[in-house]
């Protein structure tokens, strides 16, 4: 479990580190727009009230209720998990990737009515118009790590 408390730390901690300098300190909630390395990498302020790329956004309120309900049950459902059937150190890295990608769009939900995305990436004259933070990075790379490393690890040694 110690794995899974430092990822979700780390993760939270970068999470809600990069929000504060880009969104506040580098004034993206009032410039809207700060190119950095475009268009490869470009900061622009989206304030996301539903899930992935604006899913569900717009919505009445009890929306954002509902995804900080949804979030938390995640994470009590991957600590459980962590607790009682994940082995691999790799697994239990992934599953605090989720787990402190989640609490950090879920406080940005508690604190503003909706999470603060900001980095945009585009390439090879593909305008890309999502934003996402790196919340959205931990819980996207710990998800797929959960989806390669989470069996058993004597599954992987006796090929049962």
């Amino acid at each position: 479990m110690r794995l899974v408390l430092l990822s979700a730390t780390i993760w939270f901690a970068l999470d809600q580190l990069s929000k504060y300098a880009v969104v506040h300190a580098m004034g993206l909630a009032t410039r809207g727009v700060i190119e950095v390395f475009p268009p490869f990498l470009t900061f622009k302020m989206g304030w996301n009230t539903g899930i992935n790329f604006g899913l569900f956004s717009g919505g009445p309120e009890v929306t954002r209720w509902i995804l900080i309900g949804v979030a938390l049950a995640i994470t009590s459902w991957l600590t459980w998990w962590a607790r009682n059937g994940l082995t691999r150190p790799i697994a239990l890295i992934s599953a605090g990737a989720v787990i402190g990608g989640a609490l950090g769009n879920t406080l940005d939900r508690l604190l503003y009515g909706a999470v603060a995305d900001f980095l945009n990436m585009s390439c090879c004259g593909i305008d890309n118009p999502f934003t996402f933070n790196v919340a959205d990075i931990g819980i996207f790379a710990g998800a797929f790590g959960l989806l390669i490393f989470a069996n058993d690890s004597k599954m992987g040694r006796d090929g049962a």
